[in-house]
């Protein structure tokens, strides 16, 4: 027990505080560590938990986003086609009433 203290004494006449009890930092620095720490461990192993399961998910829903966006290209492509064929068709039905009232005003 002697032989404890006598250690224990000697460390202290070396450092100048007892190990016991050592020198507090100050708090700014304490904090700023303390916000490090936390930036570093805490919210990454989350976002890399996150982001690995969305990437996952994408993965296997890639094959079928890309399959519904080749249909709805597909579809709107025919919907064009549709409208553009019913314009020419109205056009052509209109030119051939004004021809037809063409040809009765040169009768009268």
């Amino acid at each position: 027990m002697d032989d404890v203290k006598a250690v224990i004494q000697q460390a202290i006449d070396g450092i100048g505080t007892s190990p016991e009890a050592p020198a507090e930092a100050p708090k700014k620095k304490v904090r700023r560590a303390a916000k490090k720490v936390t930036r570093k461990v805490g919210p990454k192993n989350k976002v890399g938990k996150k982001a690995k399961k969305s990437a996952e998910k994408s993965a296997k829903k890639a094959p079928k986003k890309a399959k519904a966006k080749k249909e709805k290209a597909k579809k709107e492509k025919a919907k064009k086609e549709k409208a553009k064929k019913e314009k020419a068709k109205k056009e052509k039905a209109k030119k051939e009433k004004a021809k037809k009232e063409k040809a009765k005003r040169a009768k009268r």
